[in-house]
């Protein structure tokens, strides 16, 4: 009995801390907002954690402060490399930047066509961003023989560099999200984008004040235990994170049913259990500022 009791006690005070961090992101999210509308260069140490305000942020190279943008300012692009990246691990991310009236912007490096379902992957992808909130004119997918969906194949760092480099140029992008060199799943498509924009930041190739995010990989227990895993990664420092609620969860997983030809038995339960459908922590990778123009 004795046992029984514990563990309940145990299970009511884990709800009610998921229940806290629920509250307190509501508190914190204009905070955390604000801190991805002001171009930031840190050098590695200064994490925020979402229990205080992050400090120690560094401009480097550069003296001077950056001006605060309002959200309808902010200009986010994220790089996937496949069709249903955007929903399977960014949702909690586009849904709160969408409702922030940011503009959000979509790079998918491939078509997904491993099993040649290209074309029919591409229009699921485009009913996934409806439902997500990014418009199709905000949505580029490329077709490239040097870029096929295929884990075994190297991808082109200086093809995928020159598109990168486009859409930040073309669209005034101020915010950069993709993988990080775990590549959540563990893809070499993913890990080569990570490794490309990486590359970028450090030879000081992007643009001034132009931010890059990368969506942290976690342990494979912590990533299926949905909506539980929520008090570890609030306690776990980061540069960003994004949490959803019901109502918002549940847009994600119609743009995650809009991929019908992925809809595999083990993808219903990535639905069911994956903690990446209800929030995304994310680690800032340190640019170089060169003043460069980009041609």
């Amino acid at each position: 009995m004795f046992v029984f009791v514990s563990i309940l006690l145990v299970f009511v005070a884990y709800i009610v801390s998921v229940k806290f961090v629920y509250y307190r992101f509501s508190q914190l999210w204009p905070l955390l907002r604000n801190k991805i509308s002001t171009p930031l260069y840190t050098t590695g140490n200064a994490h925020f954690c979402p229990t205080q305000e992050r400090t120690g942020a560094l401009l480097r190279n550069s003296e001077d402060e950056k001006t605060r943008v309002t959200a309808n300012e902010t200009r986010a692009l994220l790089v996937t490399a496949h069709p249903d990246d955007e929903c399977m691990f960014f949702a909690p991310t586009i849904l709160k930047l969408v409702e922030s009236q940011a503009s959000v912007y979509l790079l998918c490096l491939s078509t997904g066509n491993y099993n040649n379902q290209g074309v029919q992957r591409k229009r699921e992808l485009l009913d996934s961003c409806a439902v997500l909130g990014i418009p199709s004119n905000h949505v580029t997918v490329i077709d490239d023989k040097e870029l096929p969906d295929d884990p075994a194949v190297q991808w082109s760092t200086a093809l995928v560099s020159s598109l990168i480099l486009k859409h930040i140029q073309k669209y005034s992008i101020s915010l950069v999200l993709t993988f990080d060199g775990r590549g959540v799943s563990g893809h070499a498509n993913h890990i080569a984008i990570y490794k490309t924009l990486s590359h970028l930041a450090s030879a000081g190739r992007l643009p001034k004040g132009c931010q890059i995010f990368s969506l942290r990989s976690i342990s494979i227990l912590r990533k299926y235990l949905s909506v539980l895993e929520l008090p570890v990664s609030w306690l776990l420092p980061s540069d960003f994170c994004c949490v959803i609620g019901l109502e918002e969860y549940k847009r994600a997983k119609k743009a995650m049913l809009c991929h019908r030809s992925q809809l595999l038995w083990f993808r219903r339960l990535y639905i069911l259990f994956s903690r990446y459908m209800f929030v995304n922590t994310y680690q800032a990778i340190t640019v170089e500022t060169k003043n460069v123009k980009i041609y």
